[in-house]
């Protein structure tokens, strides 16, 4: 190597290296100048605005959305544009923020939860008009690519946002009481149970198998959502901050060894190692089966053992969140505890006002 090319590697290097404090430091600058915001609480026959951030959504995904917002008792609003269609997208980038922007100015829409996830909502993060929620704030919801959404609002404006089933997908009693129980009917504080369908099920299915990974209690700040999501952030404006947190995970058709790259990932930045606790739901086809590529593959279980237990912190697997049946609502920003020990997640303060 000659002096020039080591001189570059190593000023490349030099960058490199400084990018996780100038990540920390904006971080921390977010926290002074975001104080926490906390939407209203819904009420029955409140209007609920309905739209598609990341992939389009097929005409029966609406009429499902529009008969589970109603059998909520709430009012679904959407636009014609919800059945728009741009390649993969429902929309271009600009019409799917021009649409979300829309509803959060629209006075008369209490709560936005969005139809469906997918890809799409790390395209429009930086049309989103932050300092419009913060003027506008309501209760937003969704999960899976809407990870990138709920976060990154929290994150820019102080707004608690909520994880949580698509509207779509808003179908079963333990989900509609779930969410419920946390944006109509709140108390001071919460404990969130798994299903107890879900719990039975763990003694069948292994990927529904529930068991405390390191025990204790933890108290922090509610983050995270979809594993991918999380880590496609990374390095960028939006990255999730999980100092000092409660980090919430699940993914759905990752195999074992992605599951292990990306929870590597999250440990190398020294992010993970700083939470408070880790609480996994439960990740739909992740497990080892026959189509598993990797050869010898490790099982799911496996994987997070050897990732997770290592780094000393309360964490469970198996919670009833993520891309299944029953999924409860959590919201981002909110103060809670892990119990690791009893498998449950309690809320230490209301979600809404």
């Amino acid at each position: 190597m000659n002096r020039r090319s080591f001189l570059n590697v190593g000023i490349g290097l030099s960058l490199v290296s400084l990018l996780p404090n100038k990540l920390a430091a904006r971080n921390e600058a977010y926290k002074a100048t975001n104080k926490v915001i906390k939407p209203a609480r819904l009420n029955l026959g409140d209007k609920i605005g309905l739209m598609a951030p990341a992939w389009l959504l097929s005409e029966s995904g609406l009429q499902s959305s529009i008969e589970n917002i109603r059998q909520l008792g709430f009012e679904p609003v959407y636009s014609e544009k919800i059945l728009d269609q741009y390649g993969y997208f429902s929309g271009t980038d600009k019409e799917r923020a021009e649409e979300f922007n829309n509803m959060i100015k629209n006075p008369e829409i209490k709560g936005i939860i969005f139809a469906a996830g997918g890809y799409g909502c790390a395209r429009i993060l930086d049309m989103v008009d932050y300092s419009l929620i913060k003027k506008n704030p309501k209760l937003i919801m969704g999960f899976s690519d809407d990870t990138a959404l709920i976060n990154s609002i929290y994150k820019k404006t102080g707004l608690i946002t909520f994880h949580g089933p698509v509207a779509k997908l808003l179908d079963n009693d333990y989900s509609r009481k779930q969410f419920k129980d946390i944006a109509v009917n709140p108390t001071d504080k919460y404990t969130i149970v798994s299903a107890p369908e879900d719990i039975l099920k763990a003694e069948e299915e292994k990927i529904y198998e529930r068991y405390t990974i390191n025990h204790g209690k933890a108290k922090g700040e509610l983050t995270g959502g979809n594993l991918t999501l999380i880590c496609s952030m990374i390095g960028t404006l939006y990255q999730i901050d999980l100092k000092n947190k409660i980090v919430m995970i699940e993914d759905v058709g990752e195999e074992p060894y992605r599951i292990d790259r990306m929870l590597t990932q999250l440990i190398a930045t020294g992010e993970l190692t700083k939470a408070a606790g880790i609480a996994i739901g439960v990740n739909k086809d992740c497990d080892k089966s026959e189509k598993s590529t990797a050869p010898n593959s490790f099982t799911l279980r496996e994987v997070i053992e050897d990732r997770i237990k290592p780094l000393n912190i309360p964490a469970v697997h198996g919670l009833s969140f993520g891309h299944i049946d029953n999924n409860f609502t959590f919201p981002i920003g909110i103060k809670a505890e892990l119990d690791a020990t009893n498998m449950t997640v309690k809320l230490l303060e209301r979600s809404v006002i």
